[in-house]
């Protein structure tokens, strides 16, 4: 009994790990369908919109199945709130996130997200949801794993090196006759401007995961909340694209790339990434789910050697070896944060209080003496004990007190 209760709570701990985990699975894949689908001239106003789709057609029966008795009465304020989300989310992180794909590069794009984790550590020191404590070790640590993991993806973006020669490249690049194009061939002018539209996309990804820990407190219908955000999301994307596509053609999509990219990021991406992410939010706050971030970039590095057969460079590897580092010390610093907000909501043994500061504790005494009383006597004599509660005056309950003071 005592081992699985010691496997159950170590799979308990493990829950928030394993879930953060594969969602930059999820993440990766999505980065490398979606770029094929973009590379084959799909519109990313469009995926947008097909993306929050089918992530609304997915998880909208669901809540509302399974949330109908707990799903609370969305208020002005609430409403406003999930506007937002479908605002800062679907419509300005997607949409930003793709255009500056376009302007720069994959590695430079998955480089620049990785700054998500410092911007919501100081978008959270700002609104006051992250304590700095300066003098403690742990808040060092997620300041240092911070800064580390920012620089790791500089490095991975400034400095390139030679190729690595892994065995399953070789072979891919052996097989393939003709060598992989470019993913950009933008001008300085367009690189600029796609660093600037990945900040702003990084900013409104931070942002976002700000808005929806403190959207949770009010609204904790976990997937009525996912579901409404993609909702809202398709139509601020309609109009998006209405505005900024003009042609109707942009609007077919048929049994290809196009459609697997779309209802692969709406399904995974945009639903079951939001529902994840609110539960482990929920739990360990928005910085603990931003710091698995920059896994995905060295998630989609491995995945893009063995399907698209690109090349990964010393550079790369460095990068992604300093941001393992970074990771880690964000992670055990909001670990000892999580344990010691643990042990200081551990009720104490005190009931009530009584008069002049003296506590009434005595209670709990005399109910364990008497029960320790009747198990000796039922052992004793094999026979089931009775007792007999009588009330206690308040006087006599005072002066008992007075007395063992």
């Amino acid at each position: 009994m005592e081992g699985k209760g010691c496997c159950g709570n170590f799979l308990q701990r493990c829950k928030p790990y394993i879930a953060m985990i594969s969602l930059q699975f999820g993440y990766a894949g999505m980065n490398i369908i979606t770029k094929v689908s973009l590379n084959r001239g799909m519109s990313h106003y469009v995926l947008v919109v097909y993306r929050h789709a089918f992530a609304t057609a997915v998880i909208a029966p669901f809540a509302l199945l399974l949330e109908r008795k707990v799903r609370p009465k969305i208020t002005f304020s609430i409403f406003m709130q999930l506007f937002v989300l479908g605002l800062l989310g679907p419509v300005i992180d997607q949409n930003f996130y793709y255009a500056g794909l376009k302007f720069t590069s994959p590695t430079f794009s998955c480089a620049m997200s990785n700054m998500l984790p410092a911007m919501t550590f100081v978008m959270a020191v700002l609104c006051r949801m992250e304590k700095v404590e300066i003098k403690k070790i742990r808040c060092q640590a997620k300041m240092v794993g911070t800064i580390v993991t920012v620089a790791g993806a500089m490095l991975m973006t400034i400095y390139k090196g030679n190729v690595i020669n892994l065995v399953w490249s070789q072979h891919i690049h052996s097989q393939t006759s003709s060598p992989v194009p470019a993913a950009t061939t933008s001008s300085d002018k367009d690189w600029l401007k796609g660093s600037i539209l990945l900040i702003l996309a990084t900013l409104a990804w931070a942002s976002f995961f700000i808005l929806q820990a403190v959207t949770m407190r009010r609204y904790p219908a976990h997937l009525s909340l996912t579901a409404i955000v993609c909702f809202l999301g398709t139509l601020q994307s309609i109009a998006v694209t209405f505005v900024m596509e003009h042609k109707t053609s942009v609007w077919t999509i048929g049994w290809d790339m196009n459609l697997l990219a779309a209802a692969y990021a709406g399904i995974v991406s945009s639903g079951i990434a939001y529902y994840v992410q609110g539960l482990v939010m929920q739990k360990r706050g928005p910085v603990f789910v931003t710091a698995f971030s920059p896994l995905m970039m060295i998630i989609v590095a491995i995945m893009g050697s063995f399907i698209l057969a690109e090349k990964i460079y010393v550079g790369g590897a460095l990068g992604a070896v300093v941001i393992v580092i970074g990771l880690y010390a964000v992670l055990w610093g909001k670990y000892k944060e999580y344990e010691e907000n643990k042990i200081e909501t551990i009720p104490e043994p005190i009931k009530s209080c009584g008069e002049h500061g003296h506590t009434l504790a005595i209670i709990d005494d005399i109910e364990a003496n008497n029960h320790t009383q009747l198990q000796k006597i039922e052992s004793e004599t094999n026979k089931p004990a009775v007792t007999i509660s009588v009330p206690i005056p308040k006087q006599s309950m005072t002066a008992m007190g007075t007395q063992k003071a």
